[in-house]
């Protein structure tokens, strides 16, 4: 069987022998389109490229480029696990021509490597072409028709509609007709039954596309007109686990080397074979679809949150833990155990997956552990909504479904089961409807119109930046466009050169102005996007046309650079004390602080920190100069010792910033001071913990430094003040902790006398029920029957007219210890201990305590552990806490509320008191 390794390592090689360049795959975290949160396609990397707006580092490029469709027009993610073929992560296979050569060779060279090179059964191949357009007026491509037929017999060449044969990657960009190579993996006898050509792009399961070769020839104006490209490309991408499908001889994607290894594992620690039952068969292939996708998110730098990629990567792992936990029966953590397996399918073509696995491990089995928690606390949610279902519709509310969905990640088809069991049903309509609502709301909320560029100079380069040497430039506006939210309107400005820094690197982008002769706009941010620096502004000026003046705000600038090199000294500092394992994961470098997150597993001790910030101050102290070099080839850069970063997309030739040879080299585009000196003052605010294997530090530099210091030390002297010691706050201010807690120790002995001196006096306060099986429960020696009281006596029913004439037979029924009081208690704590102490001994009993505590009204509800289920703890709570106009719930046998009606609690103890005279279920 030929390893998926080799195929891929083959596609490479091929296309090197026709003179591509390999281009190394960008992180799938770092589209260059900021409107996309993940590469989805691998043409991605490649757009500026196609739209000519930057220039490709060869004319001629192959790749193995991961993606991954999991949000916007490309999701996949809803089909994991049902069908055999789809996926969230995939590789794609691409290889490109830049206005070099023609649909000829593309299609020639297709043909080439699929049956001489793989010896795929030209037999089992077709190949579809585009139809045309009348309403685009576009013509079909006779052309690639007129090619195919070298290849193929006219019955495997299939015209195909805009939807299937006009690539567009989305409602704007690049696009062109493009033909599809489609292979029928059916047995001899099936094809005999119905012909390939019949089932071509009919989602058929083993008649698949597999590779698409674009010929991209327009480019999609927001006006939805089509622009002709100057240059004509090609654009081709095969979806690597399709390919290892078909040449590995399986009927899935699933069943190759790519997943196997992971399905196994499954097999082996549960107790479920693969193939045997849909449900554990579609959770297997959905978990090793998804341990895949978070594997390569994680490596590529993101860490589950709940915003936009980490909340993605969150969502794709509470997918596969849930399908684990409901059909696999993972009660535990399982996917962390995975890992290795994962790693070591890629590890030869994906090494720094390799290097990262601890960090893998550790933060998928956090989140792991994180949502078993809150599946347990979803599955209490459900017991809650069960005992409040109207037994008239026997329905749970679709906005309660959604809560579930929503709040604990519950999924829809476990609380359908539940609600089936316990004789409910479920309002899925209301839940599709709040679903919709939330998703329209999202929409709304993300929503950005963007304009076409208006040029102005058509011949003229883009953005080149110049603002490592200075800080005004002379520029001239070459196109711009309008981009539009619901809330506000600002422009996009592209410049023929620039001194503004474009967010990047965690540094943020610069601020300033545009100064025109007559006129000043601002420049409130400045970014990066498909290669391009684009000035962001609220005003155009009144003449696009005249030249200006860019000049950067010095101030800001200065403040950003003092923080960014100061990062690399916080870097440095960090490996040299804590070791090289020490990697970042994230920064943020602004005008008021930075912000740098790095891979360690344990806490660091106060006593390091300050070490780290020492060695960072001597180094400001040390003065040491900056050794900037630029256009360095990366493997020269490598040989220096320049430290890169993971998830990091670097070119051909890269920035090295070195401050001391022996302390920092890094990679890096960012500003920087020209000596350690002007950074002045280090201070390392906070270390914090955001995920696992993942740490936090904020520093401040400059004058932000000097204002903390200066604040923390008026801080301490007003401290040593308070405390009459001045000099010695710390150790003052220690013996008074000292003296509290030996305090607090005899409160507590005092307390706990308290609290059993007074459990000792209710518990002579004890009073009787008697629960029935006609009327519930009965206060003190009455009992209640159709409407009348009659009296017992001593556990022996005497009644002033005959019990049969009522029902027909004498009832069974038993004590229950039941104890209505208004205490007095120091807090809120001893009221709960109390009711706790006195159910603990009595079994089946009843207990509700109220007390007043500085206005505000505390009670308590507790029954005992042999309490008839009739009686619920939190119900009763709902009616008390109105009666004392608060708030409060709990359990079945347990409640506690607090209100501010102190009227309301006398109230609430008579009502208890006649309720249970008359039966406290009523209540």
């Amino acid at each position: 069987m030929k390893k998926t390794q080799d195929i891929r390592r083959q596609f490479i090689q091929y296309f090197e022998q026709k003179k591509h360049t390999y281009i190394p795959p960008t992180p799938i975290t770092q589209p260059k389109n900021e409107d996309i949160l993940f590469v989805n396609a691998g043409v991605i990397p490649f757009v500026p490229y196609l739209l000519e707006e930057s220039i490709p580092p060869a004319k001629r490029i192959v790749n193995s480029q991961p993606c991954l469709r999991v949000a916007g027009k490309h999701n996949d993610l809803e089909e994991v696990g049902y069908d055999t073929y789809h996926h969230t992560f995939f590789e794609m296979l691409g290889n490109w021509s830049f206005g070099d050569y023609t649909r000829e060779k593309a299609i020639e060279w297709a043909w080439q490597l699929l049956t001489q090179v793989y010896q795929i059964d030209p037999k089992r191949l077709y190949a579809t072409v585009f139809e045309g357009d009348t309403q685009e007026q576009l013509k079909p491509d006779k052309q690639s028709l007129d090619l195919w037929k070298r290849y193929l017999p006219l019955a495997h060449i299939l015209y195909g509609n805009k939807k299937d044969n006009f690539w567009e990657m989305g409602s704007t960009g690049p696009c062109g007709p493009c033909s599809e190579l489609h292979v029928d993996l059916r047995s001899v006898q099936e094809i005999e039954k119905v012909p390939g050509h019949a089932l071509v792009n009919k989602d058929h399961p083993e008649v698949i596309e597999l590779w698409n070769l674009v010929f991209v020839a327009y480019e999609r104006q927001q006006n939805g007109s089509l622009q002709p490209l100057a240059r004509q490309h090609i654009d081709t991408g095969m979806g690597l686990e399709r390919l290892a499908m078909v040449l590995q001889g399986t009927r899935s994607t699933y069943d190759t080397d790519l997943f196997q290894p992971l399905i196994q594992w499954l097999e082996k620690n549960t107790k479920h074979t693969y193939g045997q039952a849909p449900l554990p068969d579609r959770a297997m292939r959905t978990i090793a679809d998804h341990i895949r996708a978070a594997g390569f998110l994680i490596a590529d730098g993101t860490l589950p949150s709940t915003q936009k990629r980490g909340y993605v990567l969150r969502r794709i792992l509470r997918r596969a833990i849930r399908y684990g936990y409901s059909y696999l029966s993972l009660k535990i953590p399982f996917l962390y155990q995975m890992v290795p397996i994962f790693v070591d399918i890629f590890a030869s073509t994906y090494p720094h997956l390799e290097a990262q696995a601890s960090l893998l491990s550790n933060t998928i089995k956090e989140e792991e552990k994180r949502f078993l928690h809150t599946l347990s606390s979803g599955l209490k949610r459900v017991q809650q909504l069960i005992s409040t279902i109207d037994e008239n519709t026997k329905n749970i509310h679709g906005s309660d479904l959604f809560e579930l969905y929503d709040t604990f990640g519950f999924p829809l088809d476990l609380t359908r089961l539940i609600m089936k069991e316990n004789g409910y049903e479920v309002d899925e309509s209301g839940f599709i409807a709040a679903m919709n609502v939330q998703k329209t709301r999202s929409k709304k909320a993300g929503t950005r119109t963007i304009g076409d560029w208006q040029v102005i100079y058509t011949d003229t380069p883009h953005s080149h930046f110049v603002g490592y040497d200075g800080l005004e430039s002379k520029v001239k506006i070459i196109k711009y466009r309008l981009c539009s939210t619901k809330e506000s309107e600002m422009y996009q400005i592209i410049l023929n050169q620039t001194p503004f820094y474009p967010e990047g690197g965690g540094q943020v982008g610069d601020k300033g102005v545009l100064q025109f002769e007559k006129e000043t706009i601002p420049i409130i941010d400045t970014k990066k996007e498909n290669g391009i620096i684009i000035h962001y502004t609220t005003t155009l000026p009144s003449n696009c046309r005249l030249p200006c003046k860019a000049i950067v705000d010095e101030t800001r600038r200065t403040h950003i650079m003092r923080n960014h090199s100061a990062t690399h000294l916080l870097h440095a500092a960090l490996r040299q004390v804590l070791g090289k394992e020490v990697t970042q994961k994230g920064s943020l470098v602004n005008d008021e602080y930075l912000r740098f997150d790095f891979s360690y597993a344990q806490k660091i001790s106060e006593d390091t920190l300050r070490k780290v910030q020492n060695i960072v101050n001597k180094k400001i102290r040390d003065n040491i100069p900056l050794e900037e070099k630029r256009r360095v080839l990366l493997k020269d850069a490598r040989t220096m010792g320049a430290v890169a970063l993971f998830g990091e997309k670097y070119g051909e030739h890269v920035r090295v910033i070195t401050f001391d040879k022996s302390f920092s080299v890094e990679l890096c585009g960012g500003t920087h001071v020209q000596n350690t000196g002007e950074i002045g003052f280090f201070y390392l605010g906070s270390s914090t913990g955001i995920g696992a294997g993942i740490r936090r530090i904020e520093a401040f530099t400059g004058y932000a430094a000097e204002k903390i210091v200066t604040k923390l030390t008026t801080q301490l002297q007003a401290i040593g003040h308070l405390v009459n010691n001045a000099q010695t706050p710390v150790k003052a201010i220690s013996a008074l902790v000292n003296s509290h807690k030996k305090l607090q120790k005899k409160m507590q002995k005092i307390m706990n006398k308290q609290l059993q001196h007074t459990l000792g006096l209710l518990n002579r306060q004890w009073e009787s029920a008697y629960q029935t099986q006609n009327t519930g429960y009965v206060h003190k020696n009455t009992i209640r029957y159709g409407g009348k009281v009659y009296a017992i006596d001593s556990g022996n029913l005497e009644v002033n007219e005959p019990m049969s004439l009522t029902y027909g037979k004498t009832p069974t029924w038993r004590n229950m210890s039941v104890l209505i009081k208004k205490v007095e208690t120091p807090n809120p704590d001893f009221l709960k201990k109390l009711a706790i102490g006195l159910t603990n001994k009595r079994t089946n009993s009843c207990v509700f305590l109220g007390t007043v505590l500085e206005g505000q009204v505390h009670v308590v509800i507790a029954l005992g552990k042999q309490t008839p289920p009739q009686l619920n703890a939190n119900n009763l709570m709902q009616k008390i806490k109105k009666l004392i106009d608060g708030q409060g719930g709990g359990q079945a046998k347990f409640a506690m509320g607090k209100g501010s009606n102190e009227k309301g609690l006398s109230i609430a103890l008579s009502e208890i008191q006649n309720k249970i005279g008359a039966g406290i279920t009523n209540f």
